[in-house]
């Protein structure tokens, strides 16, 4: 299908913007350079060997994952030093001691003393040691430890001083950026993130100990303050697709948003002034809901639109306001969902098709599975 218009497509189909995706991965590695940090991309939205490689700048190296299915993928084909950014979990402790002996450099998340002790009962073959980063929680509320409270530097200290176990890094997700509306707000919160982390990293250093430390979220790496200057690394991913929360929160341009659901009109229900579409929730995921005046996407070029609501395989469109003219929505035309939460909607499709300026390029295959 190359050459042809996107309109050649079955649906609901995931197009992704190959133009815009270059254009953002580009201008984070240039933001990262200009502030001195060093960039580590996540992989958990896209999960692709093509924007890997285009994230990464085609060195294949310095990458974060959420899955162990993504480390083997990308493991397989060539990359190195991944970090693992999920606390250890119990029942994947020889996968993961696998790819630390098969790698130059792989790497592990924890935030509890027993994950340590899972560590030490699996010391690596051939005199390598495990490389740990702890989670740090500096008011995101997921994972981590709480940066304030002294478990932290007590879990710290036990890392460092284990055999066999090297404490490489101080890791936190700035994920409570996502809360944000505008770039005032998100330097508040990845001020706030920043601040805490260096503090810890001094307490670290008073004790004698010296390791990496790493922030990221989208929003704090397209608009970063000053102090992220002072950190080792930072860990953005969302940025090289975009999607509509991101440009609510004020990390983009809605025009920057790399990725669209293709979808049609397969049905007139004029009893209830409604349109149904092929896309349901498997083809572009409930997040989002309640939270846009046009339902749980925005449909490009029809703001008067409402993506209402989902079962697994139809969509609802209404009118936002008044009665729908049905003659300018035929069944078998194509409606264009710009999706709330790229991350979730990418998980819904086995395959993404690769345009430029409409015109199709080829397919990206993401990697499944935990």
């Amino acid at each position: 299908m190359e050459g042809e218009p996107l309109s050649a497509l079955c649906t609901p189909a995931l197009v992704v913007d190959l133009d815009k995706v270059k254009i953002n991965a580009q201008r984070m590695i240039d933001r990262c350079e200009s502030l001195g940090v060093r960039l580590r991309p996540h992989m958990k939205t896209h999960k692709t060997l093509e924007c890997a490689d285009i994230m990464t700048g085609g060195s294949r190296r310095c990458i974060v994952v959420s899955t162990l299915a993504e480390a083997c993928f990308y493991a397989d084909h060539g990359f190195d030093d991944i970090l693992y950014a999920y606390c250890l979990p119990f029942d994947k402790v020889e996968r993961c001691a696998a790819l630390s002996e098969r790698l130059d450099l792989f790497q592990v998340l924890l935030d509890h003393p027993d994950a340590l002790e899972q560590l030490k009962k699996r010391p690596l073959r051939d005199g390598r040691m495990w490389r740990v980063w702890l989670k740090l929680d500096c008011g995101n509320g997921r994972a981590g430890v709480l940066h304030s409270e002294p478990e932290a530097l007590i879990l710290a200290r036990a890392i460092a001083e284990t055999a066999g176990v090297q404490l490489t890094g101080v890791y936190a997700h700035c994920g409570n950026t996502y809360s944000c509306s505008g770039v005032q707000q998100i330097h508040a919160v990845a001020q706030e993130t920043t601040s805490f982390t260096l503090q810890f990293m001094e307490k670290l250093k008073a004790v004698g100990i010296t390791c990496k430390s790493s922030i990221g979220s989208t929003p704090s790496c397209s608009h970063p303050v000053k102090d992220m200057a002072r950190l080792s690394e930072v860990h953005p991913g969302n940025y090289v697709f975009y999607d509509v929360q991101q440009s609510l929160i004020g990390s983009c341009r809605l025009e920057e948003v790399a990725v669209r659901v293709l979808t049609r009109v397969i049905g007139h229900c004029p009893h209830r002034n409604q349109l149904l579409i092929d896309c349901g929730w498997t083809g572009l995921s409930l997040d989002g809901g309640g939270k846009l005046p046009t339902g749980y996407a925005v449909i490009e070029g029809h703001p008067d639109l409402k993506l209402l609501s989902m079962t697994q395989e139809h969509g609802r469109v209404e009118a936002v306001s008044g009665q729908l003219d049905y003659s300018k929505f035929p069944l078998g035309c194509l409606l264009t969902l710009i999706p709330y939460h790229a991350c979730a909607t990418a998980m819904m499709h086995p395959v993404y098709h690769v345009h430029s300026e409409g015109r199709l390029l080829g397919k990206w295959m993401p990697t499944r599975g935990w």
